[in-house]
């Protein structure tokens, strides 16, 4: 595998029981998570590591984001947390995850247009993952991070890679 492959599978969408962040639509229609500016966020993205993935090497998390309304050279505090669910070992009814990464990412340089931002994780960030394992990833906006205030924030879907 080379640095960039797609190396799991996003197949389901939850969110947490306190905080959820809202599945919303851009004016295109285009398909987002939306984000409060005032209250820190979060989804989580049920995943499947594929059987490629060797269990040691580190991970990169890319996903593209906006604020709804645009402003300008704004930046947005983003927080990436793995949650394994390794065979016969981890439960599925609460998650305890692993310490959170975080992303200072500034927004896209005109309105509409996605930045995409990236977050690696050594194996032991993303809470141990091994090929052929169930996950869940929790994405989320801390409203207190980034520029103050800027509005809304609106995520597109997250992609696993090979870092």
């Amino acid at each position: 595998m080379a640095s960039g492959d797609l190396i799991a599978m996003i197949y389901a969408v939850g969110v947490p029981s306190s905080n959820p962040a809202t599945p919303d639509y851009t004016a295109g229609p285009y398909p987002v998570t939306e984000f409060d500016d005032t209250t820190t966020e979060s989804i989580y993205y049920y995943g499947y590591m594929s059987g490629v993935y060797d269990g040691t090497s580190n991970i990169t998390v890319k996903w593209g984001w906006k604020f709804a309304t645009f402003v300008g050279s704004q930046t947005c505090d983003w927080e990436w947390a793995w949650y394994r669910i390794a065979d016969d070992a981890d439960t599925i009814e609460s998650f305890t995850f692993a310490t959170a990464q975080a992303t200072l990412a500034t927004e896209a340089s005109a309105a509409g247009e996605l930045d995409y931002a990236t977050r690696d994780f050594t194996n032991a960030q993303a809470d141990g993952i091994q090929p052929n394992e169930y996950f869940v990833l929790r994405g989320t906006r801390d409203a207190t991070g980034g520029t103050a205030s800027p509005g809304d924030a609106q995520l597109s879907f997250p992609v696993v890679e090979y870092t």
